[in-house]
């Protein structure tokens, strides 16, 4: 499996409708968790974020919120924001234009957010459009994957990935699901140690000021 942990300036430049990082975060990092919510992996990642301070983004799938809404319900609760990750983690690139917003519409229904990530980062040019002038959501994409979806990523390799990378400004890329759980168990306290210890803010994403 080939993926950039860190995304390339020339891939930014692509997709540059979406948002790769925050600009003018001088001491600020962005951790994101896609994929969840769920009801032993979330819960942890609260815990974790709370003992150290920090907020963060939750790009949540939608029949995963509605299976679990007390669990969404906890990420507005306390202080998070969540974002549309469609409602069936569909791949843009094999799904008709069509299709890919009906599902995205569906999962609003239950996610209250103008922010949006693609599943797996795949996405067409003319769905980025569409997704921003007709559904007035921000596509967000990432500075840093922490491959904790790769089989063959350690759990160690998982969290090296992000402390080797990360600086100011770089959302990060984690999962809150269950297949990623065992990794994401070992690197996240790391990490946010590893950003406590830089003495940089873990916030999570504000919708305003990138509109």
């Amino acid at each position: 499996m080939f993926y950039f942990i860190k995304s390339p300036f020339w891939l930014q430049w692509l997709y540059k409708e979406c948002v790769w990082e925050i600009k003018n975060a001088k001491n600020s990092v962005f951790l994101s968790f896609d994929d969840g919510p769920h009801p032993e992996i979330t819960p942890f990642v609260f815990d974790n974020l709370k003992e150290f301070g920090a907020k963060a983004s939750f790009f949540c799938i939608g029949k995963n919120v509605e299976q679990y809404p007390e669990i969404y319900q906890r990420i507005i609760d306390e202080g998070h924001t969540v974002g549309n990750h469609t409602f069936q983690h569909k791949n843009g690139w094999k799904t008709p234009l069509n299709n890919y917003i009906e599902d995205i519409q569906r999962a609003s229904t239950s996610i209250s957010s103008r922010l949006f990530r693609p599943p797996y980062g795949k996405i067409t040019r003319k769905q980025i459009l569409f997704i921003k002038k007709e559904l007035h959501l921000q596509p967000i994409m990432w500075t840093v994957l922490s491959g904790d979806f790769d089989k063959k990523c350690s759990a160690e390799q998982t969290y090296r990935n992000v402390v080797e990378k990360i600086s100011p400004g770089s959302i990060v890329v984690f999962h809150d699901s269950l297949k990623c759980g065992e990794k994401l168990k070992y690197a996240l306290p790391l990490v946010l140690k590893f950003i406590q210890q830089k003495k940089w803010l873990a916030e999570k994403i504000d919708v305003l000021a990138l509109l």
